[in-house]
């Protein structure tokens, strides 16, 4: 393995699940929950699909960020996403597969912000979640995740 390969599959630290999202339909509200089974389709009780975009994640230590940027207290149903983690760096996990407790996803891509974020964080709110809007990932192995489960490179 070259040294750059070895240096790209390390990680500080094991990261950890902080928060659970389910959207149960468009434009609806997140629901916050402790566990979620993750089927093909996503996370069981979420609109997603099967597919690269199955699953959505962003980092915790994004959040502060957003919060600055836009101006406004930025909570993680506030941005749409699935799974909140923290801890290690889901941006240099794409194209390449995380184990989120029992599951095994492959992070495929970045997940640019929806238009709604201008209502949800006013003016500005698009651009302050650009960079910062998290991953998509397809589901290679269903599972159960909860909150506190271990994320790891797959």
């Amino acid at each position: 393995m070259s040294d750059m390969k070895a240096m790209m599959a390390r990680h500080a630290r094991v990261g950890r699940v902080e928060w659970i999202g389910l959207r149960p339909e468009r434009r609806a509200a997140l629901l916050e929950v402790s566990e979620a089974t993750v089927t093909d389709a996503g996370l069981e009780g979420d609109h997603g699909r099967a597919g690269r975009r199955a699953v959505t994640l962003i980092q915790a230590e994004h959040l502060p960020v957003i919060a600055t940027l836009s101006g406004h207290e930025v909570l993680p149903g506030m941005l749409r996403r699935n799974i909140v983690v923290s801890g290690i760096n889901i941006a240099a996990l794409r194209k390449g597969q995380a184990r989120i407790g029992g599951v095994l996803l492959e992070i495929s891509g970045p997940c640019p912000p929806c238009s709604r974020m201008e209502e949800v964080l006013g003016p500005g709110g698009y651009s302050a979640v650009r960079g910062h809007g998290g991953m998509y990932a397809r589901v290679l192995e269903p599972g159960r995740i909860a909150l506190g489960d271990s994320v790891t490179r797959g």
